[in-house]
């Protein structure tokens, strides 16, 4: 194993002499073996080492025992450790995360530190082939872009990943035959998370019953694919120099660009665009991608809401996107045109407008998991990967309708409020959650026929609108 992993590093430059090394060692398997890698190859190239241990305050004393091991382990071969200490409940609370999410974030955060304070020159982590395989089936899964179906590469920017040539039952062996022990996570085993479920269900299986080579392939396949984005990201680059215009805040992208260029290319572009106009790549998913797209059959003074609070306008000779600055300040003075204002609804998002605030996080659940829906009539779930259009939060206009069955029977807003006997100076001040005419949510009064969550709901979309039945009914 330590020669594949020896050409391994070489193929992509992973470490130098003037390397130091920080090493992310959590007391598992896999940093385990990613120590004693690095300590063999320290013989050869000889870089500098340094560990870093994560503590997340969630295990209690099984935590605790992991710290206690790897700082005894880094002791017994004199090797600098850094013991980290978080609350990652209380993080995920504060970022408004999932505990997984929070967690990654802040081992990232903790690497970064340490890599700071003492001059590092590399970030190495412990992830081998299977987890890639995870990966790529849960991007799989989850319609990821084609730049995550490539998984995690060798060599990111500062980090490096040693052991992701080898697998899982290659680790295990090496430690095996060593004699290096390791601790072990009960929570790998529990089928909590669906990548404890591809890990423990989806791959055993994959290798058992169809092709014992299946996370082999998987890798020989994401190594295509990273290289197949590679260069389709230098297309991009072509095109975004092309065809995109930045002058100040305002990105703007030609007409000519979807004629000129292939669809693939330019759906990317689109992708770019709206990536370079938020100055974020998440959450920008394939249905703002369509959404941006579809401007180009539109008519000239056409506008579009896109996530971040961003806008699109078709104009003369170009799409120009831009953030809703000038309507802002309007809001922060009192001048809104309610009817005209909208809201993309972004997980993660806290948006104030008059005297409502509108909050929206994203729930990852497991299908196993119990459907406990909110009953709350001022927050409402909705079916995160089932909705296709940018969800919206606005008031009422011409054409709404909602879905009052689950066969799909519509009913116009206006009769709704009619049949309901809501005052017509009351209509104008309601909010809705809705993806272009069709209302998901009248918010106070009903939620629409659509979106449901349910058992086999993976993520779910949680909008609240706060202040209650005051604050809504009398904005």
């Amino acid at each position: 194993m330590i020669e594949k992993i020896r050409a391994y590093v070489k193929k992509y430059h992973m470490l130098e002499q003037s390397d130091i090394v920080i090493a992310g060692i959590s007391g598992g398997a896999d940093s385990v073996c990613l120590l004693f890698v690095l300590m063999d190859l320290q013989k050869e190239i000889g870089f500098q080492i340094r560990t870093v241990h994560v503590h997340h305050g969630l295990r209690g004393e099984a935590a605790d025992a992991d710290a206690a091991f790897v700082k005894k382990l880094t002791e017994q071969y004199k090797i600098p450790c850094t013991i980290y200490y978080y609350d990652v409940e209380l993080e995920a609370k504060k970022r408004k995360q999932s505990t997984e999410e929070a967690g990654r974030e802040v081992r990232r955060e903790a690497f970064r530190k340490e890599r700071d304070l003492y001059g590092g020159t590399k970030i190495a982590l412990a992830h081998h082939s299977d987890d890639n395989a995870e990966t790529f089936l849960m991007n799989l899964i989850r319609g990821s872009r084609l730049q995550g179906l490539g998984g995690m590469r060798p060599v990111s920017d500062s980090m490096i990943r040693p052991l992701l040539c080898v697998g899982r039952k290659e680790i295990e062996m090496y430690l095996e035959e060593r004699q290096i022990s390791y601790c072990t996570d009960a929570t790998n085993f529990e089928n909590i998370y669906t990548r404890n479920k591809l890990r423990n269900c989806v791959i055993p299986y994959l290798e058992e019953e169809i092709n014992p080579a299946a996370v082999a392939h998987i890798n020989q396949t994401m190594e295509q694919l990273r290289q197949i984005s590679d260069y389709m990201n230098t297309q991009v680059e072509k095109a975004f120099d092309d065809y995109v215009k930045i002058e100040g805040e305002e990105v703007m992208i030609r007409i000519a660009a979807k004629s000129a260029l292939a669809e693939v290319i330019f759906h990317m572009l689109c992708h770019r665009v709206i990536a370079e106009a938020a100055g974020s790549e998440k959450n920008i998913g394939q249905k703002h991608v369509e959404l941006l797209s579809s401007m180009w059959d539109q008519q000239k003074g056409s506008k579009l809401s896109l996530p971040y609070r961003l806008t699109a306008v078709h104009e003369e000779a170009c799409i120009c996107i831009k953030k809703m600055e000038e309507k802002n300040q309007r809001e922060r003075k009192g001048e809104t045109d309610s009817k005209e204002a909208s809201y993309p609804i972004v997980p993660g998002m806290q948006l104030r407008i008059e005297n409502s605030v509108i909050t929206a996080k994203l729930i990852e659940k497991s299908s196993s998991d119990a459907v406990n829906v909110p009953d709350n009539i001022y927050t409402k779930w909705f079916d995160y990967d089932i909705i296709k259009d940018t969800v919206i939060v606005r008031k009422r206009r011409p054409g709404d309708y909602i879905i009052i069955d689950k066969s799909g029977k519509k009913q116009k807003l206006k009769s709704y409020f009619i049949n309901e006997k809501i005052p017509k100076e009351e209509r104008d001040r309601i909010w809705l959650v809705a993806q272009g005419s069709h209302v998901l949510w009248i918010a106070g009064y009903r939620r629409g026929c659509a979106a449901y969550v349910l058992e086999e709901t993976e993520r779910i979309l949680e909008i609240t609108i706060h202040g209650g039945e005051k604050d809504v009914r009398n904005n």
